[in-house]
């Protein structure tokens, strides 16, 4: 008799083309360009071919322009969960007041319902922002889940390279930037899901998957930039980081992006990001590749029934939240 496969989640954070221009401190992007028309459509189709149902983490201000409401609306008619991404992706979320987080995510989820026909019951904090703040927003307006914790000591080093280029801000804009991609104090964190112990609060915590044991990257981003070196090595490296999981039994969620289905014949604007120096359908052709290999060992699911599952686990532990001092007063 065939062993039956754990639960294993599978999310895309949607980040649109103006919102990677917008961090990475780009002009042009209050016009709010969009590759949506193109992403979307290639990564339905992609999962079709799987019969895969993900978790879409989509930003709110993508949702209230009429010029992406046929794409988003596509998510949800095809069967998909439809998550919270913020209103404005600002991975300086944690700078935020209290008040401004109510506000972000109210905001969403209105654009969201109305665009979709979802309300979402997810949220990932743009860049993994996250603070205390945004733990009790969420617990008060009734989210199943968070998933904006990132466990790797390698943030700073994936900060460095995304803004290696940026000589000329002012301290205020790299003191917003300071935090993105964590720091290495979020190596500490836990890789298996857990509860957070905070008043009135039955969250589940789902944190993006890393090396066990070594906490270094495994989402789909990081697969793609080591196949720009071998293809090999990349498949390898993901199929032993699959396997670790298994053998710890360390709970898997992977984690993808648009940029992961696009290439250079696709936009020349976002050559900073890793692996966009090769065509979309060898990028394609790789995530496949990745994603069949996780199919073999697990039940892909959305991050919402993965939450469920999690949820009816007793035994889930409670961990307190721990973040650097917050500069924006609750």
């Amino acid at each position: 008799m065939a062993t039956e496969k754990p639960l294993a989640s599978l999310s895309l954070d949607l980040d649109n083309k103006w919102s990677y221009m917008k961090t990475h401190g780009d002009a042009g992007w209050e016009s709010y360009p969009s590759y949506l028309d193109i992403v979307v459509p290639r990564v339905l189709d992609f999962l079709k071919d799987r019969d895969l149902s993900i978790t879409f983490f989509v930003v709110g201000q993508d949702a209230a322009l009429p010029k992406n409401h046929e794409a988003l609306a596509s998510l949800s008619a095809a069967g998909h969960e439809i998550g919270n991404h913020s209103f404005k992706h600002e991975p300086w979320l944690h700078l935020y007041t209290e008040e401004a987080i109510e506000e972000e995510l109210a905001r969403t989820e209105e654009c969201l319902q109305e665009v979709t026909g979802q309300r979402p019951f997810g949220f990932r904090g743009p860049g993994f922002s996250l603070s205390e703040s945004v733990l009790r927003v969420l617990s008060r307006r009734g989210y199943l889940y968070d998933a904006s914790t990132f466990p790797t000591f390698m943030g700073p080093l994936a900060r460095a390279y995304y803004f290696m280029s940026r000589r000329d801000w002012t301290d205020e804009e790299w003191e917003k930037r300071r935090k993105l991609f964590g720091t290495v104090r979020d190596g500490l964190r836990p890789l298996n899901p857990y509860r957070w112990d905070m008043p009135h609060c039955d969250m589940v915590e789902i944190p993006v998957t890393t090396m066990p044991l070594f906490k270094v990257p495994i989402h789909v981003s990081y697969l793609l930039y080591l196949g720009r070196f071998s293809q090999m090595l990349a498949t390898q490296y993901w199929r032993t980081a699959v396997q670790m999981c298994r053998a710890t039994g360390t709970t898997l969620s992977l984690l993808l992006h648009p940029l992961d289905f696009m290439g250079c014949d696709d936009t020349e604007d976002l050559a900073f990001f890793p692996a966009m120096n090769l065509p979309h359908s060898k990028k394609v052709e790789m995530v496949g590749r990745f994603i069949d290999i996780m199919m073999e060992y697990y039940d892909v699911c959305s991050m919402q029934r993965h939450a469920q599952s999690l949820r009816m686990d007793s035994s889930l532990p409670r961990i307190r939240p721990q973040f650097d001092h917050e500069a924006a007063a609750a």
